[in-house]
């Protein structure tokens, strides 16, 4: 009786085979609404500032910044490509192969070198201005740290020099931190025995200088 009866209404067994694969498929794809835990991939690039000159790996700039960033909610893994002494046609040279295709955003930090040497502030205005046009031609937005010069190197050099870093954020379009050491300058606790070096205390204001500019900048890559 049973075997009849089930014969004469197939259409039942399709149904609620039917209604059995929905349930199984929507279990096992994800929720559209689930956030996203994947973290955005940043790359810090810049001179000994970025590197963590004479600092321990975890207490240099980008390490400190990633926990910091981390303890507010985001989530961010931030590569440390800081080479100490650099400037910024060596960045320039090394720019391709230090940032991976998959790179969310860049911290660009460059041109200390430049000033410290009196490297003529157009070679530094060309030079990261090439950067920006090559990440921006990659897809890889970018935050512009900036520099400022000492008044000892001339009012025509402090011109020049400090107009490079707000014009090319003007001109691209970027994020701006106009002075990345401002929140350390003639502040001798914050910085090694050499007095252009930060220690850790240092690193870590600077990261309390930079944070809210860098959370514009996390924005306006992921929006929440």
């Amino acid at each position: 009786m049973v075997r009849r009866h089930a014969a004469r209404h197939p259409g039942r067994r399709i149904v609620a085979l039917m209604t059995l694969f929905a349930a199984l498929t929507l279990a096992a794809a994800p929720s559209d609404a689930a956030p996203d835990s994947r973290p955005l991939k940043l790359v810090a690039f810049g001179d000994s500032l970025t590197a963590g000159y004479r600092l321990p790996a975890d207490a240099a700039f980008p390490a400190v910044l990633e926990r910091a960033l981390k303890s507010r909610g985001r989530a961010v893994a931030i590569a440390n490509a800081g080479v100490s002494g650099d400037t910024t046609t060596g960045g320039l040279d090394r720019l391709d192969w230090s940032i991976p295709d998959d790179t969310s955003g860049v911290i660009l930090e460059l041109g200390a070198n430049d000033m410290l040497r009196g490297t003529d502030p157009a070679v530094t205005r060309k030079a990261l201005d090439a950067m920006i046009a090559r990440l921006k031609a990659r897809g890889i937005p970018v935050l512009l740290a900036g520099m400022r010069a000492p008044p000892n190197l001339g009012p025509d050099y402090v011109a020049r020099f400090d107009a490079i870093y707000p014009d090319l954020a003007k001109r691209h379009d970027l994020v701006l931190y106009p002075f990345f050491v401002e929140s350390i300058v003639g502040d001798r606790s914050a910085h090694l025995e050499d007095g252009l070096h930060p220690n850790v205390k240092g690193v870590e204001s600077i990261v309390a200088g930079i944070l809210p500019t860098v959370e514009t900048f996390l924005d306006r890559l992921n929006p929440r």
